[in-house]
């Protein structure tokens, strides 16, 4: 068969486009899961679904996330493991949902496709280029800066380092709306990711003794490093300061905290002329304090890497998240579970695929128009 990325394949199977071979190799893999471990696969199939199992491994999930168990009739029982590992690798709960009842399935009249590329650039001057219409190519020239769009994902500031008419003291936006994501490269070099609903705001050239910006939303930063210009991100009244590093910053204003995770170097936080250094590997939960705590890095930065990801998370958080991704609006009837949950699935997948994971554990779901409806 052709080798599909995994989450590709699974979003082919719930499409119901994928052929008889692809269907068979998930099916038997599910299979030999059973109690007796036993596998009708020919080598050459064991292979080509060891090679895609490994490649999602290594590229997009780095520890094997569960789902909160609940009981079922026989069938499902005697393949619980298997929905553990299934869950892990994003399948949906279609592969064995042929015996669950019909009331925990997701009532989906039209489903909702996931976000994309998407974003809207303000210049300085007050210009809007919404950007995911926008030719690949020059969209602007600010002094000795120059503004282009190489992809469908990404924007680069390059500065002419050569050319002294800078433009002082003038300011760059780009915002996403719920439901987009977008990247950006600043003017000193460093790579932005921005998140759905969220924004950053950046200097056309950073003339003075530090690299200012501010965000809000959820943004993932990997800096140029500078040992003589220190990058400072204003966020929720908060300062990160660093020389350079990897790390990922989550302020939306409906989240109880301000969290910032660190992948690589150090990180400096600050609130209310308080400082605290946080290490790799850590994260900083930003109220009135600054509390640091171990960090799950790969949870924090899975949106990036193109996954969904909850982690004993209870269902008002997870449903922030599909809020802001798939641009819907979010009501709940009736008393809402405490419960926590842990999962993963594409942000490829549509509405559906990620509604039908969470309905296995007896949450009920329907979608009106724009309006997602949580039922317990």
């Amino acid at each position: 068969m052709e080798q599909h990325s995994f989450f590709e394949l699974i979003d082919k199977y719930l499409a119901g486009k994928a052929t008889r071979e692809e269907q068979s190799l998930l099916e038997e893999y599910y299979k030999r899961l059973d109690k007796n471990n036993q596998s009708t696969l020919t080598p050459e199939q064991e292979q080509a679904l060891r090679q895609l199992m490994l490649q999602n491994i290594r590229r997009e999930i780095h520890h094997i996330p569960s789902i909160t168990p609940v009981k079922r009739i026989n069938y499902f029982t005697r393949y619980a493991a298997a929905a553990v590992v299934l869950i892990a690798f994003g399948i949906s709960a279609y592969l064995y949902f042929g015996a669950a009842k019909p009331e925990t399935v997701a009532s989906v009249k039209k489903d909702i496709a996931p976000g994309g590329n998407k974003a809207v650039l303000t210049l300085g001057n007050g210009r809007q280029i919404t950007l995911e219409g926008a030719k690949n190519g020059d969209l602007a020239q600010q002094g000795a800066t120059t503004v282009h769009k190489t992809d469908n994902s990404l924007v680069a500031y390059q500065v002419d380092k050569s050319d002294n008419d800078a433009v002082a003291n003038e300011f760059n936006t780009i915002t996403t709306p719920r439901g987009g994501q977008y990247q950006v490269i600043l003017p000193d070099g460093t790579h932005a990711w921005l998140n759905a609903a969220s924004s950053i705001r950046f200097p056309v050239t950073f003339s003075g003794k530090v690299r200012n910006v501010e965000t809000t939303g959820e943004v993932y930063f990997e800096v140029a490093k500078d040992a003589h210009k220190p990058f400072n991100v204003i966020s929720a009244g908060q300062t990160i300061t660093v020389l350079g590093t990897h790390f990922n910053i989550m302020a939306y204003p409906e989240e109880s905290s301000v969290i910032t995770t660190l992948l690589e170097g150090s990180v400096k936080i600050t609130k209310n002329n308080v400082s605290k250094i946080l290490k790799p590997g850590e994260q900083a939960l930003v109220n009135q304090d600054i509390k640091i705590m171990p960090a799950d890095v790969d949870d924090a930065v899975a949106w990036k890497n193109g996954i969904t990801s909850f982690n004993d998370a209870d269902i008002k958080s997870i449903m922030r998240k599909v809020s802001r991704w798939y641009d819907v609006d979010v009501e709940y009837q009736g008393q809402i579970s405490s419960r926590l949950f842990t999962g993963s699935i594409s942000r490829k997948s549509n509405l559906s695929g990620l509604l039908k994971i969470l309905a296995l554990n007896h949450i009920q779901f329907s979608v009106e128009g724009k309006r997602l409806i949580v039922k317990q």
